[in-house]
């Protein structure tokens, strides 16, 4: 038990530690580069260095790393590392579409989706299809069980359907249904933050190894992010944060049999993909600033987005807005975890 725990905690820990002072590095680094986004829920918008999920992609890169160096040279590993290789590269290269749409930021303001800004990014069709990349390695592999057990039905095989269709569609949908809730600060690592712990607490509870080891590198290097993106915001996570973010989810669900619990703890993000739909993705999550500092939803009583539902339950600051989605995913994290528990799923 302490060799195993060694090989989870030290890679985690080392996740944490590159991903605090690449988080740092890349702050003014990306400043001086003029990859920057605007903070527009301040009394005066303010211009910040953006994509700080590259750091979070690298430190869980680090993470593998390590834990692959551990299984060379000082321990035997029960983990497949052509498995955890593949996870590994499906990470780096769904974060590098997302920082792809980070980079492209204008002089002037222009207009996107439902507002102006300085960050144009990549067209809504070509995010698809680009996030694509990041499930070829893992349809490389044929990863996962093909077995899926489906609630009120049981065991389903889905044979090849698995992992060449399920999991490229799995990739895209998630990767680009997290990138659509945000603009406040804090909000998306703390999303993030809670279902990478649930995804943990689960593959701990269930014995699954690969899971836990990549959900504890994902915690680690979103924990270590956090702090920075907390109000009042020092970096914005970008693209490049929700797609490696949403591409390791999808990895750990994929290796670790967790598709049914993913599925619940994802129910936030469904909702908004749906609720944004409804608009034609034509759509700001970014509430009307007012002279109290509460905002006003953009869209009166209609709700186009989760951020629209808190700001119309109540008058709310950019920390309540916040609270109230990252509350929102702790119940479904909990209801996951409980449903699981009860055998239900």
């Amino acid at each position: 038990m302490y060799h195993a725990d060694l090989t989870i905690i030290v890679p985690a820990v080392l996740a944490f530690v590159a991903t605090f002072f690449g988080t740092k590095f890349l702050m003014s680094y990306f400043y001086e580069a003029g990859i920057v986004a605007e903070d527009r829920n301040k009394p005066r918008p303010v211009r910040i260095p953006s994509s700080g999920g590259v750091a979070v992609a690298m430190g869980i890169i680090i993470g593998v790393l390590t834990y692959t160096f551990g299984s060379s040279f000082v321990f035997t590993s029960v983990i497949r590392i052509g498995d955890l290789l593949a996870m590994a590269l499906s990470i780096l290269l769904i974060a590098f579409v997302g920082f792809v749409d980070d980079i492209n930021v204008k002089a002037t303001r222009v207009y996107t989706t439902d507002m102006k800004d300085i960050r144009k990014g990549l067209k809504q069709w070509q995010k698809p299809l680009l996030t694509f990349l990041g499930a070829l390695p893992l349809m490389a592999i044929n990863a996962g069980a093909h077995t899926v057990h489906v609630p009120f039905i049981g065991l389903v095989n889905l044979g090849l359907v698995y992992p060449l269709i399920i999991i490229p569609l799995a990739v895209i949908f998630v990767s680009n249904a997290v990138n659509l809730l945000g603009g406040f600060d804090g909000l998306q690592p703390g999303m993030a933050i809670v279902a990478s712990l649930g995804m943990l607490l689960y593959s701990v509870f269930y014995g699954n190894y690969i899971g836990t080891v990549m959900s504890a590198m994902l915690f680690a290097s979103i924990l270590a992010f956090l702090p920075f993106n907390l109000y009042k915001s020092k970096i914005i996570p970008g693209d490049s944060f929700t797609y490696a973010v949403g591409g390791s989810l999808v990895a750990i669900m994929v290796m670790g049999n967790a598709e049914i619990f993913g599925a619940i703890i994802f129910i936030p993000w469904i909702i908004e993909f749906l609720l944004h739909l409804r608009r034609k993705f034509k759509v700001t999550d970014l509430g009307i600033r007012q002279k109290d500092g509460t905002f006003k939803a953009p869209y009166g009583r209609s709700i186009y987005s989760l951020t629209h539902l808190a700001m119309n339950i109540r008058k709310s600051t950019e920390t309540d807005v916040t609270a109230f989605l990252v509350l929102l995913e702790v119940l479904f994290v909990a209801a996951g975890l409980g449903l699981t528990a009860l055998g239900l799923v």
